[in-house]
């Protein structure tokens, strides 16, 4: 792919990678998800273990830059990383749990390993690299040689080598790595085991693009059932017999074999135990590393049983004709739900109608009463006095009604009923009358109450003026929640 302007505009605006290394908090997403998925050699997480992970990491960081550092939760950061517009993790639930899971998308591995690669080495390896193109380069010449002599001298010639070096070890000539020999070659595995297991993850990627290539033109398809299987099988098929597809069959069928997984497990114990690559304090999961392989493998495959197991459901839907209408107001949904996948309109953008029916009974509205035009007169006013006193403009009387409320609960803490005359009595009014009103409207209101009227109750107060004033009432009993 060239790497033109209009090329590199597009992938700065679309590619998730672009868009980590651009993000505000791209130090905090790049190594968080460096540190939980890449250096353990991770496949997935649960949210659960993510989301703890990711609560020590902002603890640590808000220690350090202040508590105003990321304001959001953890929860949060990981479900905004995983949205469509950001990319950076894929959020799934894994068959028989309702718990979510997360893993990176291939692009945020991409953006990582190129951050990875700018820091510095402990030394760069040239050796173990210049062997591994050599032993490619002898493959490949080997692999495609067609001429039968020239196979045959090449296999003589590796024979004789492997001879000679029998004889110079029964000789007590043992060659050995040196120790930088060795931390090469590791390093080299190191970059080539995390390097697979990513290419895993793409190989998944591309497999659950056709997975939701092929819904969607179910769910858009009118035809005949056999014209969208044979498109749909035809891809099927193109995928798996490309390189990508070959490839990856190739190398499951290698690590499927027990031997094979077995002589893997003896090398790693064996290698892992040597002094200089225990010097190097590697991670203790590369001992299950091809474990690691294999349940990345077995992901890809589930990815494709999931593929067939729709085309399966496709095909025996044995209602599909009976229930057309059904049917056709699904495929409306599904064509609008597609069509505004990547731009979410604003507003409302379909009618739904009500979940449940409006009971509007006619007796219940009230008749029609015509408004009310008062007559106004013509007539003269009179001036009114310039010496009015004001001040009853400012006596007002106001009931606090929170108070009286307080009151009626003060007395009812030590008992489980009491009459409002006694309560009048310990709290003595001070507006009168109105003060009156509202403990009567309070008891009204109160949750458990009972009215005696065969007993009367006196109720008294006093005027500002020194007069008494009394009021009889029926015994009102307040009772205690």
């Amino acid at each position: 792919m060239s790497l033109d302007y209009a090329t590199l505009d597009l992938l700065r605006q679309n590619h998730p990678a672009w868009r980590l290394l651009r993000a505000q908090h791209a130090p905090l997403v790049a190594g968080f998800l460096h540190r939980v998925f890449i250096v353990p050699n991770v496949r997935n997480l649960s949210q659960a273990d993510l989301v703890e992970a990711l609560e020590d990491e902002l603890f640590t960081l808000r220690e350090q830059l202040g508590a105003e550092a990321f304001p959001g939760t953890a929860q949060n950061y990981l479900n905004d990383w995983a949205e469509n517009d950001k990319g950076w993790l894929r959020k799934f639930y894994p068959p028989g749990t309702d718990e979510p899971h997360f893993d990176l998308t291939p692009a945020t591995e991409k953006a990582l390993a190129w951050l990875e690669g700018l820091t510095e080495r402990a030394f760069v390896g040239t050796e173990s690299r210049l062997l591994t193109l050599f032993e490619l380069l002898r493959q490949m010449s080997e692999g495609s040689q067609t001429d039968p002599q020239v196979r045959i001298a090449e296999l003589q010639k590796r024979r004789s080598d492997i001879d000679a070096e029998i004889a110079r070890i029964l000789s007590g000539d043992i060659p050995l790595l040196d120790d930088t020999g060795l931390k090469d070659r590791f390093q080299q595995f190191l970059q080539l085991a995390r390097e697979l297991l990513t290419d895993f993850r793409e190989v998944e990627h591309n497999f659950r693009i056709l997975d939701r290539r092929v819904r969607e033109r179910i769910a858009l398809w009118e035809g005949a059932k056999g014209a969208l299987l044979e498109e749909i099988m035809g891809e099927r098929d193109a995928i798996a017999d490309s390189d990508q597809g070959k490839s990856f069959r190739a190398f499951w069928d290698f690590l499927m074999s027990q031997s094979r997984q077995e002589e893997l497990t003896r090398l790693l114990e064996q290698v892992l135990s040597l002094p200089p690559i225990q010097s190097m304090h590697p991670e203790t999961r590369l001992q299950r590393v091809h474990y690691d392989w294999l349940e990345a493998g077995e992901h890809t495959q589930r990815t494709v049983a999931k593929l067939s197991e729709q085309l399966r459901r496709f095909l025996d839907d044995q209602a599909w004709l009976e229930n057309r209408r059904i049917m056709d107001i699904l495929h409306s949904v599904e064509n609008h739900a597609l069509a505004l996948r990547e731009e979410f309109p604003s507003g409302d953008f379909m009618p739904l109608a009500e979940t449940s029916a409006t009971v509007e009974l006619p007796l219940e509205r009230p008749l029609y009463r015509p408004p009310l035009k008062p007559l106004i007169a013509e007539m003269a006013l009179s001036e009114g006095d310039a010496d009015v006193d004001t001040a009853a403009l400012y006596a007002q009387v106001v009931v606090d009604r929170a108070e009286l409320t307080r009151n009626i609960r003060q007395e009812l803490q030590g008992r489980s009923q009491i009459s409002l005359a006694e309560v009048v009595t310990r709290h003595p009014l001070r507006h009168g009358l109105a003060e009156l009103v509202a403990y009567l409207q309070l008891a009204g209101e109160w949750p458990k109450t009972a009215v005696d009227d065969d007993v009367q109750e006196q109720v008294s107060w006093q005027l500002e003026t020194g007069v008494m004033r009394q009021a009889t009432l029926p015994r009102i009993i307040l009772l205690r929640n």
